[in-house]
């Protein structure tokens, strides 16, 4: 009897470790793989019933909050500032998702990452949720919005300083409000509805829609021979109305087929293709790419947003290929953000801060659970040459392509940039930085091509004054 009973002892312990066993395997090993395994919609609907924080902007406007409604789902998601926000906060949908900062920091504002000081939290019978506070006024995402004037491009600017975003507009956008909906049938016409939209509303142009950049890839090129080789720097470049490119039978020419040439500070502010395309060839495909990825091209930036696009430049070109590219033609690419963060480096001393759109994060206490730390992304250049590029950007803006941009009792500095796209049609750019000695913000506009405008669309001429208003509003200048 004794040897029965020990037989069925040792018989349950197996089966107790075996059910230890498989209970820690799916719970702790495969909780991740299970919790998000297709077809598991236990998550989404607990999330989308549960409170979730408020997204705010920097001046206290409610970008994003939950409120009670009397639906199977308990709580519906709102945005009441619609689409001058909707790539910047995205979208909280149960059929589709999340996006922007609703996916950056889904769990802090579903309450899901308690910090350690909060462990009260997670013994009380409630859900708590975390706020988020962005770096972005509402004040200087309207000006950069009214400034568009509903044409397609975007605007970004942010303090070179610190990284923190101000302004993060592009156009078209959308309203997130019709993808949070309980009736998915309406939320999946709405998507449909965007998704077939040849403008792309839902794409963020600011972060994730890459362009030829044109003229203000100068900066860039300007750097590499500053950094590279000071002799390209003070050489003085034959005035030409067009370059000769060798190995091929095309010649490049001057913007509205004028003529120049001379040192570094000459070609920039009249932005002299043929100087610049020629000094791209002398510096040569190492040198000029190597000083590329020192701006962040060739990879994508640290924001806390998802998905950002990388900024390219071709680590092969023949010689009519680099100077194509040394005017940020060809093959190379770069987002607003990434020239935002071009001009940035020059007003920052050569350093470029890594970007963020959010402040801080606080919990249902006012407790800052989670603050925004700054910190250096690259360094593009020393902080001597910096100082000298920055001096003749502020002569582009004060006698030269970009006067346009000029702010009374402000010292700005900039480059602009006519990008060439299909037949005569042209993107309008610009870069640029104020106040010039002590830079607070940093800003990149394109204003991308219209059919018809021919040269008359250029960055002097119509993202200038774009740019002049956002810095304005950005420094609280009258």
């Amino acid at each position: 009897m004794d040897r029965q009973i020990r037989r069925l002892g040792i018989v349950l312990m197996g089966l107790f470790v075996l059910l230890f066993l498989q209970l820690n395997n799916l719970q702790v090993l495969q909780a991740d793989k299970l919790a998000n395994a297709p077809g598991n919609t236990r998550n989404a609907t607990r999330d989308f019933s549960r409170p979730r924080g408020i997204i705010q902007t920097a001046d206290g406007v409610v970008l994003a909050r939950s409120v009670d409604v009397d639906t199977a789902f308990k709580r519906q998601r709102q945005y009441p500032e619609a689409e001058l926000f909707g790539h910047v906060t995205g979208y909280f949908s149960f059929t589709y998702g999340s996006d922007g900062v609703e996916r950056t920091y889904n769990n802090l504002l579903a309450g899901r990452d308690i910090n350690v000081r909060d462990f009260s939290d997670v013994l009380a019978d409630r859900v708590t949720t975390n706020d988020v506070t962005l770096t972005i006024t509402k004040r200087v995402q309207q000006v950069a919005r009214d400034a568009l004037q509903g044409r397609k491009g975007a605007v970004v600017a942010l303090d070179p300083t610190n990284g923190a975003v101000l302004a993060f507009w592009s156009f078209p956008s959308y309203n997130p409000q019709p993808l949070s909906g309980h009736d998915q049938k309406a939320v999946q016409s709405a998507w449909n509805a965007l998704e077939d939209d040849a403008n792309q509303p839902m794409l963020p142009r600011t972060y994730r829609r890459s362009y030829a950049p044109g003229s203000t890839f100068k900066v860039v090129t300007a750097a590499a021979a500053l950094e590279q080789a000071p002799d390209l720097a003070t050489k003085s470049y034959p005035t030409l109305r067009t370059l000769d490119l060798p190995q091929t039978n095309r010649d490049l020419p001057n913007f509205g087929g004028s003529s120049c040439g001379g040192a570094l500070p000459a070609l920039l502010k009249v932005s002299c293709n043929t100087g610049f395309a020629q000094m791209g060839m002398d510096l040569g495909t190492d040198r000029l790419t190597d000083e590329a990825e020192q701006f962040g091209f060739n990879a994508a930036p640290p924001i806390d947003l998802p998905a950002p696009a990388r900024s390219a430049f071709p680590a092969k070109n023949s010689q009519p290929g680099l100077a194509q590219a040394a005017i940020g033609q060809q093959d190379v690419t770069a987002t607003p953000l990434e020239m935002a963060l071009v001009a940035a480096a020059v007003g920052n001393g050569g350093s470029i801060m890594k970007p963020y759109v959010t402040a801080e994060v606080r919990n249902h206490e006012g407790r800052v659970v989670q603050s925004a730390e700054p910190g250096e992304w690259k360094r593009a250049m020393s902080p001597e040459n910096a100082a000298a590029l920055r001096d003749m950007m502020i002569q582009v803006v004060n006698g030269g392509t970009a006067t346009r941009a000029a702010i009374p009792g402000i010292q700005v500095a900039a480059k602009t940039g006519t990008a060439q796209t299909t037949g005569e049609n042209s993107h309008a750019w610009i870069i640029a930085f104020a106040p010039a000695e002590a830079p607070k913000v940093a800003v990149a506009v394109i204003v991308e091509s219209q059919p018809g405008l021919g040269d008359t669309v250029t960055g002097g001429r119509i993202a200038a004054p774009i740019a002049r208003a956002v810095l304005q509003a950005a420094l609280g200048a009258p």
